[in-house]
């Protein structure tokens, strides 16, 4: 098995290259004995796409022959998963997925109890130590394999409706699940709810035919243009495996997540004085500005699940939110969910009484640009050490728990290494655009001496 497969969050690889089924039985092997073995009870769900099964059967082949039990879910959407894992109170979990990657990509997403991710530094590394020293805890008899995903849908659906029951008016909503695993799953709880909902792309298909499967201001253009026209209240992205949910408003402008986050604090929040939400390091101040204005304590994470959930838990957080759509809420356990995050935008609307572009418009104002630079796996994170220590040589004030933020007078930016790509991302922030133009040239010139020590 390649070492590049495994990364910071999960195990991740081009299928048929990178990973193929024995990977998968290996993988499987070695995750339940990390988590105990035998009697263990372990979720498994997959994503559409065409090698999901199959590499989901060898999984399950893996984790049965350490005597450890799967419960089967099936064709799921991620959030699906981990309620499955918290609500059931199981050991662990794995999806099958490669999230918004590209369809010829495909891993696996390691849970361990409560759902908490089991990334790099957190369990992952031991995992992979199993696998080098094949240290499995074999069984002389099998695990059992449950299908519970009529069951699961039954009880996650439950909850949802019970969460929002007499919260949504009637508003005319448009989704776009992007063939993933969102499909057809996603309109027919929220038509439940009260609203009244029209879909495209509305149908799994492993190859994503109809966009890409990250949902992006370019890749919503269809949902965007039909919103513009149709006269809905809001519309809808969803990622490849359900986890995040791009909000565009009644004009057709594209929500980004950390805004979105603003907006739960300032409405739900306001009479909630001491109350906590998690932001990760690259979201806008206007998180932390409505945060303070309303009392609400914001706690800062570094970005992704495994570090969100972690501290969602740890801080009793009521909303956590990422830049770039992870939405989590306490009341769903702490998790990221596109499904309830459509249905608490739904809640916001019918409280409010406010178009969506409105309540947007009412928020401090910050010039905003993100670049993302293609940069080597084996160079990225070096790339940003280096630029860790040059801006702290040079006097500036930095914010290092993940990547490197630069806090300045006029705005900020960060340059951080993606943990799932073979790229840096440079977001910048200013109150104006001439602000930012000096502050990106700043942060570029800088990034690219850098670059150029690696050739």
């Amino acid at each position: 098995m390649r070492d590049e497969v495994f990364r910071a969050y999960d195990v991740r690889g081009v299928y048929g290259r990178d990973i193929v089924e024995e990977d998968a039985r290996t993988i499987g092997l070695a995750f339940a004995s990390y988590l105990g073995g035998e009697g263990k009870r372990i979720a498994v769900g997959w994503d559409v796409r065409r090698s999901s099964s199959s590499l989901a059967s060898a999984l399950i082949d893996g984790i049965v022959s350490t005597g450890a039990n799967v419960i089967s879910l099936g064709l799921m959407p991620t959030p699906t998963v981990y309620f499955a894992i918290v609500h059931w109170n199981l050991d662990g979990g794995v999806i099958v997925t490669a999230s918004h990657n590209p369809p010829e990509w495909n891993g696996f997403k390691f849970c361990r109890e409560k759902a908490l991710l089991c990334g790099w530094g957190t369990g992952l590394e031991e995992v992979k130590r199993i696998i080098d020293s094949k240290a499995f805890r074999l069984s002389p008899s099998k695990g059992t394999v449950e299908d519970a995903r009529e069951r699961i849908l039954a009880e996650y659906e439950n909850y949802l409706l019970t969460s929002f029951k007499g919260k949504i008016g009637s508003l005319k909503v448009l989704i776009d699940p992007g063939n993933g695993s969102c499909s057809m799953l996603g309109r027919k709880i929220l038509q439940k709810s009260s609203l009244t909902v029209d879909s495209i792309n509305d149908y799994p298909d492993g190859d994503f035919p109809s966009r890409s499967p990250e949902p992006t201001e370019e890749s919503l253009s269809v949902l965007r243009k039909k919103i513009r026209d149709g006269g809905y209240d809001f519309g809808v992205g969803y990622d490849g495996d359900g986890d995040r949910a791009l909000f565009v408003d009644d004009e057709g402008n594209v929500t980004r997540g950390d805004v979105v986050l603003a907006l739960f604090v300032k409405h739900f929040l306001r009479d909630k004085p001491g109350e906590k939400i998690v932001y990760e390091v690259s979201c806008s101040k206007l998180v932390e500005e409505v945060s303070r204005a309303n009392s609400v304590i914001p706690v800062m994470s570094r970005v992704g699940h495994t570090f969100m959930l972690s501290r969602m838990i740890s801080e009793k957080a009521f909303f956590g939110g990422e830049i770039s759509s992870h939405l989590y809420f306490g009341e769903m356990y702490g998790l990221d969910d596109a499904i309830f995050a459509t249905l608490k935008v739904a809640q916001l609307l019918s409280s409010t009484g406010r178009k969506l572009s409105k309540l947007v418009a009412e928020l401090p104002k910050y010039e905003f640009l993100k670049k993302d630079y293609a940069v080597p796996d084996e160079v990225k994170f070096k790339v940003v050490n280096d630029l860790t220590l040059v801006f702290e040589k040079e006097g500036c004030r930095t914010i290092t728990i993940d990547g490197v933020r630069v806090e300045l007078e006029e705005g900020w930016f960060i340059l951080r290494a993606s943990n799932t790509l073979p790229q840096v991302k440079l977001i910048a922030e200013a109150r104006s655009k001439q602000a930012l133009e000096e502050i990106v040239a700043y942060a570029e010139k800088r990034f690219k001496e850098a670059l150029a020590k690696y050739g």
